[in-house]
């Protein structure tokens, strides 16, 4: 007898090849799998929060408080926008977190081809480090895209990988992030870092460094427990990390896993 979770990805499945006809109809839009053109036409995105309200967020990329020290390119509103089936697991995700004490807070969700292409445009601009005190202390800035912490395409822009991380409820009040605050290192113990009210993790977020790899052998007691936590619901809920950085999910029956999209961060992205 087929399962509860057999039926969801069942419907993920036929959910997503109804959208893709809808996007693959006018044949000058498509993208080749391999092909690193973006797609001028979105899929169907939603806003998370419109699917579930009780996720936080904390859209860093919309902020100052970032590895490259401001609003990236295309980020236009602290909103995160998903492909439905995408924002459907979270919310599962998130029933389950509630039930243990947590909350998911979500840092990216859908990433513009734009935003990628400032990344890597920064990557190059090798006498900008403002923030290496605080995201990248300990490696060269030339090093991040032999490192692999920077690349021309990132799943982020097919619209079902999130990051994220888990608080645990009630939420605190969470300060806003100053520069006056100053850089504290990723990987500096927790009590010291940024406060930005999610569990010990061993790192802060988008920390360039193997202490970030989520099974980290290094990385012990409390934090190992909430990497494993998040991991664990995440997982239940059908979307699998990226081992080299514990914040980093993408759902299995990921509707477009080809595509990648260009459009603005915004709570009425146009399409």
């Amino acid at each position: 007898m087929t399962d509860g979770r057999e039926l969801r990805r069942l419907a993920r499945s036929v959910l997503g090849a109804v959208l893709g006809l809808v996007v693959l109809v006018a044949p000058s839009q498509q993208v080749a799998s391999g092909d690193p053109r973006p797609s001028p036409a979105p899929p169907v995105f939603v806003a998370l929060d419109e699917v579930d309200p009780t996720i936080l967020h904390d859209i860093r990329y919309t902020t100052r408080h970032n590895f490259v020290g401001r609003r990236i390119h295309a980020y236009r509103d602290p909103v995160c926008l998903l492909t439905r089936p995408a924002a459907e697991a979270l919310a599962e995700a998130q029933d389950a977190a509630r039930s243990r004490g947590y909350s998911l807070k979500v840092y990216d969700c859908f990433r513009p081809q734009t935003a990628v292409d400032d990344f890597v445009a920064w990557a190059e601009r090798l006498r900008d480090d403002r923030m290496k005190d605080e995201f990248y202390p300990d490696v060269d800035k030339a090093a991040l895209f032999e490192d692999g912490y920077i690349a021309a395409r990132s799943g982020h822009s097919r619209g079902s990988t999130v990051d994220l991380t888990l608080v645990e409820l009630p939420v605190a009040r969470q300060p806003r992030w100053r520069p006056s605050d100053g850089l504290v290192p990723c990987d500096a113990p927790y009590g010291e870092r940024f406060a930005d009210g999610s569990v010990d993790m061993g790192t802060g977020y988008d920390c360039f460094d193997t202490l970030s790899t989520t099974l980290d052998p290094r990385v012990r007691g409390q934090a190992r427990q909430n990497r494993l936590l998040l991991k664990s619901l995440l997982e239940t809920a059908g979307f699998s990390n990226y081992a080299q950085e514990w914040w980093h999910y993408t759902l299995d029956d990921e509707p477009f896993p080809d595509r990648y999209v260009d459009v603005p961060v915004a709570r009425r992205a146009p399409g």
